[in-house]
């Protein structure tokens, strides 16, 4: 029996800075996962993603990943994602720069 469909977003690297980055309802590209859009129907999650992923001068390595819903916006279900949302992980740089 295939698994229910859960909410996802899109994400991917952006080419020239190597962030990751989150694809907004507007179809532009944000640093932010809170700006992503969140996709609760598989058929558009599917139709968006090949989308994306025609985009190769702009992102590589695009995805759809597990996401909730929360009053800031998508959030990560799994560890990979929250830790590609906070950023590089050589500190200070990058989003972890900005914050402190």
């Amino acid at each position: 029996m295939p698994r229910a469909f859960t909410p996802k977003v899109i994400t991917a690297n952006a080419l020239l800075s190597g962030d990751a980055v989150w694809l907004t309802p507007e179809g532009r590209w944000s640093t932010e996962l809170s700006h992503a859009e969140l996709l609760t129907d598989e058929a558009q999650a599917t139709t968006k993603l090949t989308a994306a992923e025609a985009r190769a001068s702009e992102v590589v390595g695009v995805y759809l990943a597990d996401a909730r819903a929360t009053a800031n916006g998508p959030a990560p279900v799994h560890f990979r994602e929250a830790f590609r949302a906070r950023g590089p992980s050589n500190y200070p740089h990058g989003k972890q720069a900005e914050a402190s």
